[in-house]
């Protein structure tokens, strides 16, 4: 069954365009169930026939996850690895039904993503000092992913081509390799710059493409910006330490909270289902209140 997954790896990157990112996280899962058919169903992968994997197999597979602690949202991963691969080798014509189709997903209990109210996006923006370099490449970091809502994935991948501060956009590559154009307002195009004009210089050599450099003119890790991201959460005092991530929640909630419309956010976020848009459609309580207050007749 080996060679099947391996044709199925490049399928998922040559057809599919998933990222490495992606196709690393599906073979992470099918190395677990390997082990697990080798170590508790005595099937070595090399031998193993597609026909030995049935829905008992699968369901044995899941109870085996749970007894190890793992959470419902990894099992529900794991699950969905194999349940793609199948659906590939139906779409192949590899085998002729399904045995995973009646296997059901463990329900994942929905959370909300962190954000940040408004006020509070605002102290965290003014937190890198403009008297230094590092500041001043911070500050448009922070400025791009709360303005333009991208990842910190795509933000480190971001090269000096991909800017177009004449007209205020940027050139975005998400995931699979899907390319996008995000608007950028004002506060983040002179950021950027600013950067550009006085701290980039200093680090990156001439020929270097990457955006965002770090001291050494090496491109910016996301590991760094995560670091510093908590560094200025911390000293602007927010109710949440969030993740580069949460730039990324509180431009969303922020749109839906001003009236933008939920598939205009959609195309600016990259989401390719609207189901994926819609966790933002959260709304705090105060403005759920307000709202109430002034549309019902017996409020």
């Amino acid at each position: 069954m080996a060679p099947l997954v391996d044709t199925f790896f490049y399928y998922l990157q040559a057809e599919k365009n998933m990222s490495s990112k992606t196709i690393k996280a599906y073979n992470s899962d099918w190395q677990d169930f390997f082990n697990f058919l080798e170590e508790e169903m005595k099937l070595s992968s090399h031998t193993a026939h597609v026909e030995d994997v049935d829905h008992g197999v699968v369901r044995k597979y899941l109870a085996f996850l749970n007894h190890r602690g793992l959470t419902k949202t990894t099992m529900a991963r794991r699950l969905a690895s194999l349940k793609s691969f199948f659906r590939y080798l139906l779409r192949k014509e590899i085998i002729l039904q399904n045995p995973l189709v009646h296997v059901a997903t463990p329900k994942i209990p929905k959370k909300l993503p962190q954000y940040l109210e408004q006020k509070e996006m605002a102290r965290v923006l003014e937190q890198p000092s403009s008297a230094t370099e590092t500041g001043i490449r911070d500050k448009a970091i922070l400025e791009l992913l709360y303005g333009a809502g991208i990842r910190v994935s795509e933000l480190v991948m971001l090269d000096t081509e991909h800017l177009d501060l004449r007209y205020g956009f940027v050139r975005v590559f998400g995931k699979g390799s899907k390319e996008r154009l995000v608007p950028i307002g004002k506060p983040a195009i002179e950021a950027l710059e600013q950067y550009q004009k006085v701290a980039r210089p200093l680090w990156a050599n001439p020929d270097n493409p990457a955006l965002f450099v770090n001291q050494k003119g090496g491109r910016l890790s996301d590991r760094s910006v995560r670091t510093f991201v908590r560094k200025y959460c911390h000293g602007a005092q927010t109710k949440e330490c969030i993740s580069p991530h949460g730039f990324r929640h509180s431009f969303a909630t922020h749109l839906l909270d001003n009236g933008a419309d939920l598939r205009v956010v959609q195309e600016l976020l990259g989401h390719s289902k609207i189901s994926s848009t819609q966790v933002y459609t959260h709304v705090s309580r105060s403005k759920l209140r307000k709202v109430y207050h002034l549309a019902h007749p017996r409020a």
